[in-house]
């Protein structure tokens, strides 16, 4: 296959968001001058698609009111974005530029955008392998075939103190860290890269993953309610929209119920189900934790001593750990509990973003593993990936740091919940109501041991919407963790999905 090329053609404050402008007074007073650094480049797909890069830091500023005095739009961050928009012939003025747009992010909080960026969406992605065959190092970056550039353009996003992006100069970066202010940053990025490109008239589609599905909701209600911006769609990859069907605390036992699935399918994995295919086995977890299961726990001290013994039974059938683990849980362990325990035996524990990864704890008699051997295997590849690329291939330059997944953003806050779940499901449910043509894809991987399968199947289940907003739903499952696009095979059959998704307005 021919490689990716790319030709320089603009210099820092330039490109297809433009520059918003030299610093204000007000920002030259405060001795430093704040702008815009964009880099363009323009580049060809092997397909013979051209297309332009736009890479740099967009100046974010905020209107101040102060005892009711307007003193201007203050700078308050810097938000690195990369966008990929394809070149087109000159069109009319006024004629509307109807290719779709899709506006992506990852989660965690704290995970920057390259996981979506270099992992699946992009038109150049690592060369990081797979479980059992990863690459060595220094890795590579390769050619992405089925990119969703070939059908959309692309706007990557990280938001405050992931990869390049920060606040400014003397400014308080807790102040992004939270629920409602990264909600408003990514959604006033995405206004201002649309009003700055003429995309009103586009198709836009956001795409997130993990705490990013999460954030697309929210960004997605932010839009319409505050701007009447209407998204097309939402691409929602290893979700949750209900923090508590995940937060294993006691008086809640749904994240107990709901995470069985996963246990049965990693179990089947690694060879603890021999002889049977992975649906049966999924297939019958999920019915055991929707009934029997629910049950039993719900039961709590009043479970007959005989239903306890049959619930033993049946959860070490599934899951495969020992009854004598299952008893000493009292029917209830964390995922960090079942990393550590189900390969115990054989010297391993296993990954929680992707439970087909294994190595060797260090303390084999731990009760609980989080050192993850799943994130440990691509934290490298990915980070010398996106290092190398927005330099050598996208010409931006700059000396930080660029923070692939950063505990910097904690603790991150939620005070907006007070008192409540974290949970954005009935912003889901005004969108599909107030937007009759807003469709939602969902991609699920059966080893995810941080997003469930079963947990937002729990919450599609309980949206307070009409069949008619339910039959636009699309659900896509892989065999493979939370970023399943590691695995070539769900890769490609992601993006096939993906393309018919965008493609389709």
């Amino acid at each position: 296959m021919a490689e990716n090329t790319n030709t320089d053609t603009a210099s820092s404050d330039s490109g297809s968001v433009r520059n918003s402008g030299a610093g204000t007074a007000a920002d030259t007073a405060a001795g430093k001058e704040v702008s815009d650094d964009f880099i363009t480049r323009t580049h060809t797909l092997p397909s013979g698609l051209s297309y332009t890069t736009t890479t740099g830091r967009l100046v974010l500023r905020q209107e101040q009111i102060t005892d009711g005095k307007n003193e201007g739009f203050k700078p308050k961050a810097e938000i690195f974005l990369v966008s990929y928009v394809r070149d087109t012939p000159a069109a009319q003025p006024g004629t509307p530029n109807t290719r779709p747009v899709v506006f992506a992010f990852n989660g965690g909080p704290g995970s920057s955008s390259v996981w979506l960026h270099m992992g699946l969406l992009g038109p150049r992605m690592v060369d990081s392998g797979d479980v059992g065959h990863l690459t060595e190092p220094p890795f590579a970056v390769v050619d992405n075939p089925e990119t969703i550039l070939e059908h959309a353009d692309l706007v990557l996003i990280d938001p405050v103190s992931t990869g390049f992006s920060r606040v400014i100069e003397g400014g308080k970066a807790d102040e992004f860290h939270a629920f409602i202010e990264d909600r408003d940053l990514v959604a006033e990025v995405i206004r201002l890269w649309t009003t700055r490109n003429h995309r009103w008239l586009s198709p836009k589609y956001l795409v997130g993953e993990s705490y990013g599905t999460l954030r697309a909701v929210a960004v997605a209600g932010r839009l319409f309610e505050a701007y009447g911006m209407a998204i097309n769609g939402l691409g929602l990859i290893s979700t949750v929209l209900n923090l508590s069907t995940l937060d294993f605390q006691p008086g809640n036992d749904a994240p107990y119920a709901l995470h069985i699935p996963t246990y049965a399918a990693i179990a089947h994995y690694h060879g603890r189900h021999p002889g049977r295919a992975l649906a049966e086995v999924v297939a019958e977890a999920e019915e055991f934790a929707a009934r029997d299961f629910g049950y039993a726990l719900s039961q709590g001290a009043r479970l007959a001593p005989g239903e306890f013994d049959d619930a033993v039974a049946r959860l070490s059938a599934l899951t495969t750990l020992g009854e004598d683990f299952i008893r000493r849980t009292n029917l209830r362990w964390t995922y960090g509990e079942f990393a550590a325990e189900l390969l115990r035996a054989d010297g391993l524990t296993v990954g929680r973003i992707d439970g087909r990864f294994t190595q060797r704890p260090a303390k084999l008699h731990a009760s609980e593993d989080w050192d993850d051997p799943s994130l440990r295997a691509i934290n490298g590849p990915y980070s010398a990936a996106i290092n190398h690329y927005v330099r050598a291939e996208l010409g931006y330059e700059n000396d930080l740091p660029y923070e692939i997944l950063t505990g910097r953003v904690q603790p991150w806050s939620y005070k907006t919940f007070e008192g409540a779940p974290v949970d954005v499901t009935e912003d889901l449910e005004r969108l599909l109501t107030y937007n009759p043509a807003l469709r939602v894809h969902v991609d699920y991987g059966y080893h995810d041991g941080a997003t469930p399968h079963f947990a937002a199947e729990y919450v599609w289940a309980h949206l307070n919407i009409d069949q008619n907003a339910r039959d636009r739903f699309s659900h896509h499952y892989h065999e493979a963790g939370h970023m399943m696009y590691l695995k070539p095979e769900a890769r490609q059959a992601q993006l096939e999905s993906l393309a018919r998704f965008v493609q389709s307005c």
